[in-house]
């Protein structure tokens, strides 16, 4: 199982079944919140909801193609970094996130992404990592930014967001430019 200590505060695992109840709180603590930008709040409205996402997970991670991985701050859960379905043929992936509203503005996910990024070019030798977001979405781009991301543009009416689509801007990661910017 994936496990991953950032520093004296931050660690990452592999969301397991245990863990639904607490996400399933910080999600409904932070609803109206994370709404304005994740378009799955509606589908998620139980504990049983959120341990058949993370049973989903669990499922991909097995078989290779992804991972839903949990972000505990100071041994509370703060939020989700999830590993979208890999393309092995092409070595790609995309990430998606999203931290409880109380815990923002910490670093939390600039450096929960950087440690995935790393295994994901490392140890899985992919060459492409993708981070899309609402263009609206200064927050999330932010963490693509911080990371020396490419941005590639916008994607037009990308995703529907309850009542309207929303464009997402797309931002890149290639193996070679990511091991240059860690040289540094």
């Amino acid at each position: 199982m994936f496990y991953q200590t950032i520093d004296d505060d931050l660690r990452l695992r592999l969301l397991e079944p245990r863990d639904a109840d607490a996400l399933f709180r910080l999600l409904d603590e932070s609803r109206a919140y994370l709404r304005e930008w994740l378009p799955f709040l509606d589908a998620n409205q139980s504990s049983e909801d959120t341990r058949a996402f993370i049973l989903s997970g669990l499922q991909r991670y097995a078989a290779q193609n992804g991972a839903e991985i949990g972000l505990w701050y100071r041994g509370d859960i703060a939020g989700v970094l999830g590993v979208h379905f890999i393309d092995w043929h092409n070595r790609a992936t995309s990430l998606g996130y999203w931290l409880g509203e109380r815990f923002q503005g910490k670093g939390i996910m600039t450096r929960s992404c950087q440690a995935v990024i790393d295994i994901l070019f490392r140890e899985y030798g992919l060459h492409r990592v993708e981070i899309r977001a609402a263009t609206g979405n200064r927050r999330s781009r932010a963490v693509a930014e911080r990371l020396g991301f490419h941005y590639e543009g916008c994607k037009r009416q990308a995703e529907w967001l309850y009542d309207h689509y929303v464009d997402h801007a797309v931002y890149s990661m290639l193996a070679d430019e990511w091991r240059s910017l860690q040289a540094r």
